[in-house]
């Protein structure tokens, strides 16, 4: 942890103290209510110079059937690349992904129980290719990771379910804080 301005004893450490000068963990950014039976939740204003790379968290909502999450970047609706590792826990791994998608699938999943998914976001307003990595754990386990392969800026993203309509539940934005 670098301090850049040192301390003496008996200071109060504010918050804005700490936020100037520890540079290091997650920064909140915002948190997004789904709304009922929606098909999809864009989230605005989510990156910005600020950061260059991002997590963002879905929780405590319900999908009307079982389906998975899907990602979208922005205005872009084609070029996505993606590819999913997965196993059940008594079976043998596998693999599936895609070149030319519309979307980056397996971003998390969800059904009638909850969803839930933990996605990390690197570059989305760098003019660089926009990369993830997100994890789901259900009847299944798996990783997947998206590319989407253009130097796009972008400060806003789609959740969206692959069948289904998604209710409650909140998506919360952190940004990686540059050491």
């Amino acid at each position: 942890m670098t301090v850049s301005t040192p301390t003496t004893s008996g200071q109060i450490l504010t918050s804005a103290y700490l936020n100037n000068n520890i540079n290091s963990g997650l920064t909140y950014i915002s948190s997004t209510t789904v709304g009922t039976a929606v098909s999809s939740v864009t989230v605005s204003g989510a990156f910005s110079a600020d950061y260059d790379n991002y997590l963002v968290t879905l929780t405590g909502g319900v999908i009307s059937t079982t389906a998975q999450l899907y990602l979208r970047f922005g205005a872009t609706v084609s070029g996505y690349k993606w590819q999913l590792l997965y196993g059940s826990y008594n079976n043998t791994p596998a693999a599936e992904g895609s070149a030319v998608g519309t979307e980056i699938r397996y971003a998390g999943n969800g059904d009638s129980t909850g969803f839930d998914s933990h996605i990390d976001i690197m570059s989305p307003f760098l003019a660089k290719n926009t990369k993830t990595v997100s994890s789901q754990i259900s009847g299944d386990a798996g990783c997947s990771f998206g590319l989407v392969p253009n130097t796009t800026s972008y400060t806003a993203f789609t959740i969206l379910p692959s069948s289904g309509t998604m209710t409650g539940g909140t998506i919360t934005v952190y940004g990686y804080r540059k050491a």
